[in-house]
């Protein structure tokens, strides 16, 4: 079997590095933080049933979760009877009136995009995760991905002529950037026209099987876990073993080579926000994080959350704050990432005006993003790619970053911010069962 680096879209550019002197410096906000207060009064009250809060117990669980709206229950999640979720199908994509916008990838073939990395430090490029796999990424690049976008957009009711192509960062830069796939299962994940994806690097995981699907799913939808080879190891001496065919039950594993990041959170970024890299003819995508278990029919979500509405993103509110600004002090109050680097972030985003907005269309703007239901269309494909980038930039805790580029691309709006019952419908969660192990990678030159 032979083993290439993932190469997943026919547009390519070069790229070039980040200035570490860009940084804002002022006082530290997060050097000492209390977990802010709530505010109550925004907050949905419901009423969940359905689920039991031990981990163990919810295992195989298809019980539905309800609520209680105007004193009558009601389930959360309203997918379609079986004998109709039968009769689903994907949906052929129609063209839009207006031509859609071309989305290229930089890369380091593009000579004329590609920036000399020796002009930077080695001390800078040391002090970023900016590497062959992500491409250097400066902040005028990352301000020109935001900026090129509106400007295509902004022109489409108007005789004005806009070049339509945006170019932006969205990983897989350079072909020794690691993260390998084999031939047979790039050529796999090519016959997949939709997905429910997950991923276990580092070994912390267990592979929980699906539930709750149809037949006609289970002949229309793929299922790819991405495993790399700590997990394979584990699972092996667990006698968890890889059989015919490349599948464990309904679950295709895809075992990948040569992780890029020694941040086993960051490596899982790749799969969760790059799917449209990884699975080239793709039109509708799930994505669950392995501590959970995915217990309801694909097609019947896809309708549920995305076609009945007209939506293009789904994904599930935060089920405890609506803040960004808020969220970060408990990030680094739950020694989920370091002061230091939440700083940074949080500094960038003031100095880019981003307000203190709690709403977004009328739903909490903060997103919790164990479950995300989308359309692989232009549009959504970019704001995978710009939010990718924001992770990698800044810390692995995307729901920092996921209002910023909501609020920064402006025109994406068909998004679906679905109550937290109805994630706790979609899924069982089983919770982490250890810490992933890091990696010793350097790949910055």
């Amino acid at each position: 079997m032979s083993w290439t680096t993932w190469k997943g879209c026919a547009f390519e550019f070069g790229g070039s590095g980040k200035n570490k002197n860009s940084r804002l410096e002022t006082k530290s906000e997060f050097a000492a933080t209390t977990t802010p207060k709530l505010d109550d009064s925004k907050l949905e009250t419901v009423k969940e049933s359905g689920l039991d809060k031990k981990p163990d117990g919810n295992l195989n669980r298809l019980d539905p979760v309800t609520r209680m709206v105007n004193g009558v229950r009601e389930r959360c999640l309203k997918i379609l009877p079986p004998k109709e979720l039968e009769q689903l199908d994907i949906p052929v994509l129609e063209g839009s009136p207006v031509p859609e916008i071309d989305v290229n990838y930089i890369s380091d073939s593009d000579n004329s995009l590609s920036v000399d990395k020796t002009s930077f430090s080695r001390q800078s490029m040391n002090s970023t995760r900016f590497n062959l796999f992500t491409g250097y990424q400066t902040l005028e690049q990352r301000e020109n991905s935001y900026k090129s976008w509106w400007l295509s957009t902004s022109s489409r009711n108007s005789l004005v002529q806009v070049n339509r192509t945006v170019e932006v960062h969205c990983g897989f830069y350079s072909d020794d950037g690691g993260f390998k796939i084999s031939n047979e299962d790039k050529t796999f994940m090519r016959t997949c026209t939709s997905v429910v994806s997950t991923c276990a690097f580092g070994g912390g995981d267990d592979l929980y099987q699906p539930i709750g699907m149809s037949e006609a799913s289970l002949r229309k939808v793929c299922y790819v876990a991405f495993w790399d080879e700590v997990t394979l190891s584990v699972q092996e001496s667990a006698g968890r073993v890889i059989g015919e065919g490349g599948f464990i039950g309904k679950w295709r594993v895809v075992v990948v080579r040569d992780l890029p990041f020694a941040d086993q959170r960051l490596n899982g970024k790749i799969p969760k926000m790059l799917g449209h890299r990884l699975f080239p003819n793709v039109k509708y995508s799930i994505w669950v994080d392995s501590k959970s278990q995915f217990r309801r029919d694909p097609l019947g979500v896809f309708e549920a959350l995305l076609w009945r509405s007209n939506s293009e993103l789904a994904i599930s509110q935060h089920g405890a704050r609506s803040s960004v600004y808020d969220e970060a002090g408990a990030v680094v109050k739950k020694h989920k990432a370091t002061p230091e680097e939440v700083d940074v972030q949080i500094k960038q985003y003031r100095h880019d005006q981003f307000p203190d907005d709690k709403r977004f269309n009328g739903h909490k703007a903060l997103a919790e993003a164990s479950v995300i239901v989308r359309k692989h269309s232009p549009v959504v494909n970019l704001f995978m790619c710009l939010w990718f980038n924001e992770v990698v930039r800044f810390t692995s805790r995307d729901q920092l970053s996921f209002p910023y580029v909501l609020w920064r691309l402006k025109v994406v709006k068909k998004i679906n911010m679905f109550p937290v019952c109805i994630r706790k419908d979609l899924v069982n969660s089983m919770g982490h069962i250890s810490k992933a192990k890091p990696l010793n990678v350097s790949r910055l030159s």
